[in-house]
C-alpha cells in the first residue's frame, strides 16, 4: 500500500516567522522615517528591526527544512516578506538621502520581476537558490542594515563624526557590490527559467 505524503500545516514556527516578518515591514519604515529620518534613536530601532528580520529569514528557512515544514503558504509568502522588508530599506533609505534613487528602481524592477516570475512558474519549474543569490542576498543585507545607522547624524557626538563617515562609505561600497550582484544573479535567474522551460518544450 502506498502512503501519501500529508502536507505539513500552515500553522508552524517558520510560517508564524515569515508573517512576523510582513508585520514588521511598516513599524520599520516608519521608524526609518521619523523627523526625516534625522533621529538618532530611531534609527537605531530601524536598524535592530531590519537585523531582527533578516536573523528570522535565516531562522524560518533552516527550521522549514530541518523538520519537513515546508508549506505551499511558505513558498509565497517567505519571498514577499523578503523584498518587502528590503524594498522598504531601499525605499526609506532613498527618502532620506542615503541611497540614490536609480539605484532603488533598478534593484526592486529586478526583485520584483524575479519573485514574480518565481511564483508565476512555482508549479511547473523548480529553481533552487543559488549561491550567488544567497551571496547577493548576504551582502546587500550588510549594506542596508549598515545604512540604517545614523551614521551621518548631526546629533552624533563629535568623537563619531569621523568613523560614522568612514563605515557610511564602506557601507555604500558594500552596496555597489549587492547591486552588481543582484543584477548578475537576476541574469543567472532568467536565463535558468528559459533553460529549463525549453528543456520542457524539448
Amino acid at each position: 500500500m502506498t502512503q501519501v505524503e500529508t502536507q505539513p500545516s500552515n500553522w508552524n514556527v517558520p510560517n508564524v516567522l515569515t508573517t512576523l516578518r510582513i508585520v514588521m515591514v511598516p513599524f520599520f519604515g516608519w521608524a526609518l522615517l521619523v523627523d526625516g529620518g534625522d533621529s538618532l534613536l530611531w534609527r537605531c530601532i530601524a536598524w535592530l528591526l531590519f537585523g531582527l528580520a533578516m536573523v528570522t529569514d535565516k531562522i524560518d528557512g533552516d527550521l522549514a527544512r530541518k523538520h519537513n515544514l515546508v508549506t505551499n503558504f511558505g513558498k509565497i509568502a517567505d519571498p514577499i516578506a523578503d523584498k518587502a522588508i528590503t524594498g522598504m530599506a531601499f525605499i526609506g533609505l532613498s527618502i532620506v538621502g542615503d541611497v540614490w534613487w536609480w539605484v532603488t528602481i533598478v534593484v526592486l524592477l529586478r526583485e520584483w520581476s524575479v519573485t514574480l516570475l518565481r511564483l508565476s512558474v512555482l508549479k511547473k519549474v523548480v529553481i533552487a537558490a543559488a549561491d550567488l543569490g544567497k551571496l547577493k542576498t548576504t551582502v546587500q543585507a550588510l549594506a542596508l542594515g549598515t545604512l540604517c545607522l545614523p551614521l551621518r547624524d548631526a546629533d552624533l557626538p563629535g568623537w563619531a563624526e569621523t568613523p560614522g563617515d568612514v563605515v557610511f562609505y564602506v557601507a555604500q561600497a558594500c552596496l555597489a557590490v549587492a547591486v552588481a550582484l543582484t543584477l548578475w544573479s537576476g541574469w543567472e535567474f532568467f536565463r535558468g527559467v528559459w533553460q529549463q522551460r525549453q528543456a520542457l518544450r524539448g
